[in-house]
């Protein structure tokens, strides 16, 4: 059955590195694959890689590809692989090169032209410095699309969760948070969540981590689902206000004033 409108992509940052972007962004990828929708991972920036007789290879892009629709091109699912595990702005630097976003945009409409659901995992967390002028929110403000915030829960977890919901809002479309249990479990893990249930402006969409598999893409595809018929109201509902405001001159004649 065909769908009712073009989905974006969806941006899935996180609250730091190493918290868990790469883990929850593969598990959704295999659920969709359950449901049987063509879904794919991207992976813009990859800092840290191993060199291959393929060329350089990310060990994270690689668990993306693994859990992405057959056959995808691994430049398509990550178009910036630079060997250095550092910051990538500075790894950038060491290997020569500017990151740019044409490579990410053009390898995006390849991935989205043949798949029903393309989530891109972020690099670090959200205000991540690709140069000296550019951070990711400017790609993901470009490409329009609408973020998940992957929480590592852990000591620190509220103040960084909810420092990051209100950086993102100011950017791009919130959707909602994903919670991954971190080992060692941190004490009163369930208050945590609860403290956060509470407090973050967007829902809870599952959670991950030490056993627990409560994560599932039937709420992430209801608030996509919402977004997009949202942004789709927003649109037509500009463009009437610009139809009344500025209406076509009729053919054939000349405006009574000017």
């Amino acid at each position: 059955m065909p769908e009712p409108m073009a989905l974006p992509g969806v941006f899935i940052t996180g609250t730091d590195t190493e918290i868990g972007k790469t883990a929850v962004t593969a598990a959704l990828l295999r659920d969709y694959a359950a449901r049987g929708v063509d879904a794919v991972g991207m992976k813009p920036i990859a800092a840290g890689a191993d060199e291959t007789p393929d060329g350089w290879r990310n060990e994270d892009a690689l668990a993306l590809q693994a859990a992405s629709m057959p056959g995808v091109a691994y430049e398509d699912i990550n178009p910036w692989c630079l060997p250095l595990p550092i910051a990538p702005e500075f790894a950038a630097r060491s290997a020569g090169v500017t990151l740019s976003w044409p490579p990410v945009r053009d390898a995006y409409a390849r991935l989205r032209a043949g798949a029903q659901r393309v989530l891109v995992e972020g690099a670090g967390g959200w205000r991540l410095p690709l140069s000296a002028g550019a951070e990711m929110p400017d790609w993901v403000e470009a490409a329009g699309w609408p973020v998940v915030l992957v929480v590592g829960m852990r000591l620190g977890c509220l103040n960084h969760a909810l420092l990051s919901a209100e950086s993102i809002a100011r950017r791009a479309p919130l959707l909602g948070w994903i919670a991954n249990t971190l080992p060692p479990v941190q004490r009163r893990l369930e208050e945590n969540l609860d403290c956060l249930r509470a407090r973050m402006p967007v829902p809870c969409l599952g959670q991950l981590g030490c056993g627990q598999q409560r994560l599932a893409t039937n709420l992430l595809d209801d608030a996509l689902f919402c977004f997009a018929r949202e942004s789709s109201h927003r649109i037509q509902s500009a463009a009437d206000s610009m139809e009344r405001i500025c209406p076509e001159p009729r053919r054939g004649t000349l405006p009574e004033s000017i």
